[in-house]
């Protein structure tokens, strides 16, 4: 066997291991969308929500109590993975990590501005005010902001295929948002910031993956996204909680509140789907590309859809089903990506 079958063997084994940790991410993350659901009704934040909008009115009670539920699902995720990199002995390798600020791990803490504060806090909006159906679906869109970026930035590749790939995933989202806008304009009213949070998640978890890609040229994935997780509980805990409960609104209160068997048992099921759903998806990027694995971990929204109806009898209407479809299909495409494609995934 000469070099060069090597080489092709080896860039194919690398390549199915990326394909692997991608659908790892796309199984968790839909899992995720259960908890997610659940924890709407579970005290203290149905009660937090109830108090807010007796005050403020449902719209402004519905964002607090998401900002509230995000800022735990980031204290969650990060104990995961503190436990996940503690059974690894990767804790030498995150403190070398974060001292490399300038070359390393300001892309974990410019990501997790992306990821938290505008991506996950979209997608709980998007679940609290249209519901889990819609906000697992909405995010589909993020593989084109992430392979166009990563093309961009780093001169990632995009072959033809996966550009087709873009684009069917491209109609899926316009079907999503213009035919569910349309349809509640014909029932009477539309939750406009339900769909700004829909678009929240598919502009911040692009971005985020890209940003990402460029710190796991020089980081293990299992350390950057811890340090992206922390720089997220940052600027959750000691900026955005403190600036919420400034403005009169009593989220320490609940924060407190919250500490209690039921919810915690409810984010901890959150914050372990999440936690290593987002492992497996940064593992995926320096194997297949960013583009890549956001187009397979896509795979999400069917499943979620499909756990979301097991779990909760939610059938999806026709437009998120459609527009789903479609972003599934576009995945499907990038999957079958011939591997002789991907063996360089930059430019020169």
């Amino acid at each position: 066997m000469d070099i060069r079958e090597l080489k092709r063997l080896e860039n194919k084994r690398k390549i199915n291991k990326g394909y692997m940790w991608a659908l790892f991410c796309a199984f968790l993350w839909a899992l995720w969308y259960i908890p997610g659901t659940i924890i709407w009704a579970i005290p203290p934040f149905d009660t937090m929500w109830v108090a807010i909008d007796a005050t403020h009115g449902a719209s402004m009670a519905t964002v607090i109590v998401a900002v509230l539920i995000t800022a735990f699902n980031a204290l969650t995720v990060i104990i995961a993975l503190l436990v996940w990199n503690g059974v690894l002995g990767k804790f030498g390798e995150m403190k070398r990590t974060l001292k490399e600020l300038h070359p390393c791990s300001k892309w974990f803490f410019l990501a997790s501005i992306f990821g938290g504060p505008i991506a996950i806090l979209g997608s709980f909006i998007a679940l609290g005010f249209i519901g889990a159906s819609f906000a697992a679906v909405a995010a589909l869109l993020y593989p084109i902001v992430g392979s166009v970026l990563a093309w961009k930035w780093y001169g990632e590749q995009i072959s033809r295929r996966a550009a087709f790939g873009i684009v069917v995933i491209m109609i899926g989202g316009i079907t999503i948002f213009v035919g569910g806008a349309l349809a509640d304009i014909a029932a009477g009213g539309v939750n406009w910031i339900g769909y700004l949070g829909g678009l929240m998640c598919a502009c911040g978890w692009g971005i985020e993956g890209a940003i990402a890609g460029k710190g796991l040229d020089i980081a293990e994935p299992d350390v950057g996204i811890t340090i992206r997780f922390i720089g997220e509980n940052i600027i959750w805990w000691i900026i955005i909680i403190p600036i919420v409960a400034l403005a009169g609104f009593p989220v320490i209160e609940y924060a407190f509140a919250a500490l209690n068997p039921l919810s915690i048992l409810v984010l901890g099921f959150a914050g372990i789907t999440f936690g290593y759903c987002y492992v497996s998806w940064y593992k995926s990027f320096p194997l297949i590309g960013v583009g890549r694995g956001q187009g397979i971990a896509n795979l999400y929204g069917l499943c979620a859809v499909i756990f979301l109806y097991l779990f909760f009898a939610q059938v999806p209407a026709w437009t998120i089903l459609l527009g789903g479809a479609l972003c599934v299909l576009g995945s499907f495409v990038m999957i079958s990506e011939e591997t002789g494609e991907m063996e360089s995934l930059r430019g020169e």
